[in-house]
């Protein structure tokens, strides 16, 4: 990692001597007042309702209170343990305004306040009368920080807007946030701009990556969504105060879009975001006097606001407008497109359907080309269903056939990245929708390829030089060009089944999420997925390919020094050469000895229960306790950042029915517990590979869930009865 930033670098000469901007710093002196003040009258109420020891704490966070736990470090787990951090925060605000020192760090208590101000509203939060309903989301849990690690850490997200206070007009606030969307951003939302985009309809929620905080101090779930991104990927210790400053100003690419009237606590709350290195942009022109240069920015032009933004804070934007009637961008990958939401689908085992890659030579292939054939969509029912075949040809001097299914693979996310279209499944199970709105606003068949041609060349410019899309709605034509298709994915399978460990001589790297967390270095394998569950062995060989010096390096498997365990000295090398050279050794088959070390991205967390001489894996999803005492969220916070720990690693889902699932601990035989979610998800894989080990398919039936119990005292009886083979084996301790 460079050397930290330093702040009083980076804000030196900011602010000329005898210009300070005193009308800006008393409005935010007043405001930290005001909130303290707030957070004062509120927390003394709850203390007298519910008692001194009364547990605080928000729901789904292993971080206590966030802004308060990463900024001093300081664990506050119940009403008492605020007093004095309040006290403390109060006494450090001076009434002084010309020192911009003294301004942020009011700021900074603002964020204080406003953190204790929710912390005491949550006392009251129940699912009978929950505090926010959709699409109001208020606090955001640890599990939606770290569903969005992946697309944070490889850029897919370029940033974060949080956008405060209320537009010109609702028409002005959508045109905004459209664009914002399309360039692929996160967004903040907090007060009356929420309410101006449901009037224009505009989709919001977890779901969109457009998450509608609430109104006033619900603005502080930004702040805290942001520090707990730095402790879960950044490694950064709880109260590390410089570490997690220069990680927010260096890594979490985000700015305040502060719109509409000015009032004292926002001015306060906004030097806050400047003392952690996020600038503030407002659509209000303001006097000299209430501006801070490159921090505190002024820019009233609506059609200008976007760029003075993305100027402002340094973010880079590669996306390129695409001549769809639909806006295009990742915040619509997660939308769904229900049945009455739908003018018409396509495939989904209701209709024929298929999606193919392949490669084609320079003379087979028209660069830009977008046939349709067969039937469009005008002129059908709302709710009408139709066969689909895409075919996306491409040519590159440096394309090879193992890059097909990689490339194929994309279609999914391409074409959910249309607002209104849906997309699901891959090869000749897909299932594509459009909206009854998307079709209202002209989209038609052919703009399906000009996504999928735009997306294509920008994002693997590096291997393809030539695109061509061709759709089918006809029915022959799509039953014809299926079992084209289909001789395809079956040399391709044919294919994967050789890819075993044992049969290449080289496993790459991926330190995509290095950007996060540091020391972190994940080893792909033919029968190891990513930790996070979307970098295959193919995956990571095409990315090297398409770019020789990112994230996905090969590593040779050189000077074997445990085949049972899986040890390598060119591992060990690698791994110690790019984890700032803290990790020395490094097993691949086992999670009992130097196991891979685990970012923050994982898909599930596998761990060991001593007690039932076992493992247990959690996933993401599960909210609830485990066999290892803790929850998810818990696990993550104590294993993540790139930290190696026998006994705990992150893993995908898919890595549970690989045949190299931690063999030299005993592989599948060892799995205790499953919560019950994730065994059904699971259930056709786990049983395959139940089958494959010899241990009959029965197997799954013997792994306790939630249902049985969450400890390992409770589940050993349901293991006893079912002879679970783990019972048996040697100890793991």
């Amino acid at each position: 990692m460079s050397e930290q930033i330093n702040f009083d670098q980076i804000f030196e000469g900011v602010i000329e001597p005898g210009k300070e901007p005193k009308a800006l710093f008393k409005s935010a002196y007043n405001g930290t007042i005001t909130a303290l003040s707030y957070a004062e009258i509120l927390l003394s109420q709850a203390i007298r309702d519910f008692g001194p020891d009364q547990p605080v704490a928000y729901p789904d966070c292993a971080y206590h209170l966030p802004v308060i736990r990463c900024l001093s470090g300081e664990e506050t787990t119940k009403l008492g343990d605020l007093v004095p951090i309040l006290n403390r925060m109060r006494a450090s605000v001076k009434e002084d305004y010309r020192d911009f020192k003294n301004s942020i760090k009011g700021g900074e208590a603002t964020w204080y306040a406003a953190e204790i101000i929710e912390a005491v509203r949550y006392l009251r939060n129940t699912p009978e009368n929950p505090l926010h309903t959709p699409p109001w989301t208020g606090f955001l849990g640890d599990p939606i920080v770290r569903m969005y690690g992946t697309k944070l850490v490889d850029w897919t997200i370029p940033g974060e807007a949080v956008i405060v206070g209320r537009a010109k007009d609702s028409k002005a606030a959508k045109k905004l946030v459209d664009s914002f969307m399309a360039k692929g951003l996160m967004l903040f939302l907090c007060d009356e701009i929420i309410e101006q985009l449901l009037e224009e309809n505009v989709k919001l929620g977890v779901d969109y990556i457009a998450f509608p905080l609430g109104n006033f101090t619900q603005v502080v779930h930004a702040a805290n969504f942001a520090l707990r991104a730095g402790m879960m990927f950044g490694g950064i210790k709880p109260g590390d105060y410089d570490a997690q400053r220069d990680y927010q100003q260096r890594r979490v690419l985000a700015f305040i879009l502060y719109l509409g009237e000015h009032d004292m606590v926002k001015d306060a709350a906004c030097m806050g975001a400047i003392n952690v290195g996020f600038p503030v942009i407002t659509d209000q022109e303001l006097p000299e006097d209430k501006q801070i240069k490159d921090w505190f920015v002024s820019q009233p032009d609506y059609d200008k606001i976007v760029q003075t933004c993305l100027e402002v804070r340094g973010i880079k934007i590669t996306a390129i407008d695409i001549d769809v009637p639909i806006t295009v961008g990742p915040a619509f990958e997660g939308e769904s497109i229900r049945k009455k939401d739908m003018f018409v689908e396509f495939g989904g085992q209701k209709t024929p359907g298929f999606e193919l890659v392949r490669m084609v030579g320079e003379d087979e292939i028209e660069d830009g080309k977008v046939d349709l054939v067969g039937p469009d969509i005008d002129g059908l029912e709302p709710g009408s269903r139709l066969p689909i075949g895409i075919v996306v040809d491409v040519y590159g001097r440096k394309m090879q056939e193992d890059f097909e299914p990689v490339l194929e693979r994309r279609i999914h996310y391409f074409t959910n990245y249309g607002e209104g279209l849906w997309h699901v499944a891959q090869r000749d199970i897909n299932w594509v929708r459009i909206s009854k709105d998307a079709y209202g606003k002209g989209f038609r068949m052919k703009d399906i390829g000009k996504i999928l041609y735009a997306k294509f060349k920008t994002e693997f410019s590096a291997i393809v030089d030539r695109v061509q899309i061709t759709l089918y709605t006809d029915e022959e034509k799509v039953l014809a060009m299926r079992d084209v298709a289909r001789s395809y994915y079956q040399k391709r399978d044919d294919r994967l089944k050789e890819l075993q460990d044992e049969k290449v001589d080289t496993f790459y790297s991926c330190t995509l999420c290095q950007s996060f967390a540091p020391t972190h270095v994940c080893v792909v394998a033919p029968e190891r997925v990513g930790l996070c569950g979307a970098v295959s062995w193919l995956d990571a060989k095409a990315a090297f390919e398409i770019n020789p010096h990112g994230a996905n390096q090969p590593i040779p498997k050189q000077g074997t020094l445990d085949e049972v365990k899986g040890q390598w000295e060119s591992f060990n090398e690698f791994c110690f050469n790019n984890s700032q050279r803290n990790i020395t050794n490094v097993n691949f088959y086992t999670i009992m000895e130097f196991p891979m070390t685990s970012c923050g991205c994982f898909e599930c967390i596998l761990a060991m229960v001593p007690e039932c001489n076992g493992f247990m894996v959690v996933n993401r999803e599960h909210s609830g306790m485990t066999p290892s005492g803790m929850s998810f969220s818990t696990l993550a916070g104590t294993i993540g950042a790139g930290a190696q720990m026998p006994g705990f690693m992150g893993c995908g889902k898919s890595y549970l029915g690989s045949r190299k699932f931690v063999p030299a601990d005993g592989g599948l035989g060892r799995l205790v517990w499953l919560p019950k979610a994730l065994k059904e998800e699971l259930r056709p894989l786990l049983e395959e590979a139940a089958e494959n080990a010899g241990l009959g398919k029965e197997f799954v039936d013997k792994i306790a869930d939630e249902s049985i119990g969450t400890s390992g005292d409770e589940i050993m009886s349901f293991l006893e009865e079912k002879g679970h083979p783990a019972l048996t084996m040697d100890p793991l301790l």
